[in-house]
Formats: structure tokens, sequence, C-alpha cells
């Protein structure tokens, strides 16, 4: 009974003791992108030629990381409505989002609750939303709850209009 109750007190500050801070985030951010720049807690870093950039709160435990897909003036109220389908089926842990015109990939999350892998998975979400845009939409090859998508159709089709299977 001791031993339950000293796992039961030791577990949570082993599950949530993850710690992620700005000095973390650059190390990972330093072997995961092709170039970077900036400093700890506002950086812009390429993976495969797209932009990412991450800004952190420490004050406030947060980070976000995002990359800018497009001007949202340029788009077509389908693709404005895909993003928000996808947002709820594709995209996953990241969402397509409008600010100041211009429509991004965006993961955000408490920062110190953050795991490396975590952070990882993060920047691949970011990414392959930004590369998806428009024809899958995708930020893994995972989708909820566990939606097809039709990968016959020519992707400027699908660029043009966003088809979905209903389900």
């Amino acid at each position: 009974m001791k031993t339950l109750t000293l796992i039961l007190l030791v577990l949570p500050f082993c599950i949530f003791s993850q710690n992620m801070d700005n000095e973390k985030l650059d190390t990972i951010y330093t072997t995961v992108s092709d170039s970077i720049q900036g400093n700890p807690g506002a950086w812009q870093f390429f993976v495969k030629e797209i932009p990412l950039m991450c800004i952190t709160d420490t004050n406030h435990n947060r980070m976000r990381i995002i990359s800018p897909i497009a001007d949202s003036n340029s788009l077509s109220d389908e693709l404005i409505k895909a993003a928000l389908v996808a947002n709820f089926h594709t995209a996953l842990d990241v969402k397509y989002a409008v600010s100041d015109g211009v429509l991004w990939s965006v993961f955000i999350h408490p920062l110190k609750e953050l795991s490396e892998n975590q952070v990882k998975d993060a920047v691949s979400q970011v990414y392959y939303a930004h590369i998806n845009f428009g024809t899958t939409f995708a930020s893994t090859a995972l989708t909820f709850p566990g939606r097809i998508n039709s990968r016959d159709d020519d992707v400027e089709k699908k660029k043009e209009q966003p088809k979905f299977k209903k389900l």
C-alpha cells in the first residue's frame, strides 16, 4: 500500500515536469530546420523552403509555431470553408487561422508542458498543413474521425473546388 501511495504521489510530477523552455526549443529548432535566425522566444526558420516562426511568452507559459500560407483576401469562400472543415477533420493539432490578412497554419500550446517529441511533431504538422492547404488540408496521415480523402482527384481540381466525402 505504501508503494502504491508513493507512486500516485510521484507520478504526476513525472508526467507534467517536461519544463520546456526557450533554450530547449532553440536546440530543437536548430536540429530540425534547414536554417534558423532570431533570438530565444522569437525564431524564424525554414523546413524544406517553407518558412515557420515560433513565438513564446514565458511569463504566460504560452507558445505558438506558425507558418504563413497565403493572402487571406485572395482566397475563395470555398477554400476558407474547406480550411474550417479541415480544422475539425484533418488539421489535428494545428489549425488554419487568419490574422492581419494572412492565412496561417498554427500550433498553439502551453510551453512548459511540451515534450521534445511534441515540439518536433508540432513543427511537422505546421509544415504539412502549410504544404497540403488546397489539396488534402492534412497535417498528418491521420484523420479524425476516420475520415477518408479521395486521393484520385487531380490536385489542381482540388485547389479550385475542395471536395469532401459525406460522413
